[in-house]
């Protein structure tokens, strides 16, 4: 029998775009989707789908011998501005589905795995531009504390058990097909709803808040592009600096305005502000670049008007 992917959280921004484009590459029949609610109905239809509990080791183990599972996606979590609202919830679903698929491959029920960390391991001691791959961490929000933690048990199990995962840290990902999830950069996905929607955006980051940056094409090609890389190449086992672009509200609102030149934008800084403020202005991404030869396409002129295009495009389409 052919062996299958598992993405686990597959309704989430970042799952429901690998999904469909692992589906386009390997088969319909061979990426088994899953999440604890169905709840994108496109991608529930379109090919195979499982109700999981990432939390739930023996769920995990039954679905992946029922579909012959050999490689896991695991792209289930709860973001950083929601995880601060529900501390306990965020640490329970980040670290324990991680440890339930790491002992899974351990125990040689599947071969590779994917688990995504993020610039939130970063906090306030942190050097704020051009991060390095390695450097102090200090997260203070909890969902950066569990992407810590993370990342030690992916290098702890690649050492002693031999397992093959495999991460990379994602910058705020920008995409024009799902709302945003609850994460401190998802003003950049908000901003171009409201400039359609309302010609008016109400930030709550400063207008010159600078932040690491990635539109959704890039983060899913770089996603595959770790995967398919050999064994040998992959040097890191903790996880992957990876960046493309840094900008400040500000700069984005101008770009957006070169399209709608009536927009505005006010600025009106909340609880996110702090988070934001403990994370990194840039990154070096050069491991990353030198491993797996990592190359990003998009910059915030081409982000813009594609977003822009894209909803509008939408937008049509809803009301026919």
């Amino acid at each position: 029998m052919k062996s299958k992917t598992l993405i686990i959280g597959a309704c989430g921004q970042i799952g429901s775009e690998l999904t469909h484009k692992l589906r386009a590459k390997l088969g319909v029949n061979n990426v088994i989707a899953s999440d604890i609610k169905a709840r994108n109905l496109d991608l529930v239809t379109s090919g195979p789908f499982e109700i999981i509990d990432a939390k739930n080791k023996k769920q995990l183990k039954n679905c992946i011998e029922k579909h012959d599972i050999d490689t896991v996606y695991l792209m289930a979590a709860l973001l950083s501005a929601t995880g601060e609202k529900f501390p306990q919830k965020a640490w329970n679903l980040n670290t324990t589905s991680l440890l339930n698929i790491l002992n899974l491959a351990k125990e040689k029920y599947i071969k590779k795995v994917f688990w995504p960390s993020s610039i939130a391991v970063f906090g306030p001691s942190t050097p704020k531009k051009n991060t390095p791959q390695q450097t102090v961490m200090e997260p203070t929000t909890v969902y950066g504390i569990t992407k810590q933690v993370g990342e030690r048990w992916c290098a702890y199990y690649h050492k002693n058990y031999g397992v093959d995962v495999r991460s990379i840290r994602y910058p705020g990902i920008i995409s024009w097909k799902t709302l945003p999830g609850g994460g401190t950069t998802d003003y950049a996905i908000d901003i171009f709803h409201k400039a359609l929607k309302d010609g008016h955006y109400e930030c709550f980051l400063t207008e010159d808040t600078a932040l690491p940056m990635m539109y959704m094409e890039d983060a899913v090609k770089a996603t595959l592009d770790i995967m398919k890389a050999k064994n040998s190449d992959i040097k890191i086992r903790s996880s992957y600096n990876l960046s493309a672009i840094s900008f400040t509200p500000k700069q984005l609102a101008s770009e957006i305005i070169k399209n709608i030149p009536s927009f505005t934008i006010a600025y009106k800084p909340d609880f996110r502000q702090q988070i934001a403020n403990s994370w990194p202005n840039s990154i070096d991404d050069t491991a990353a670049r030198q491993d797996w030869n990592w190359k990003h396409s998009y910059d915030i002129s081409m982000i813009s008007q594609n977003m822009l295009q894209q909803l509008e495009k939408s937008e049509r389409l809803n009301v026919l």
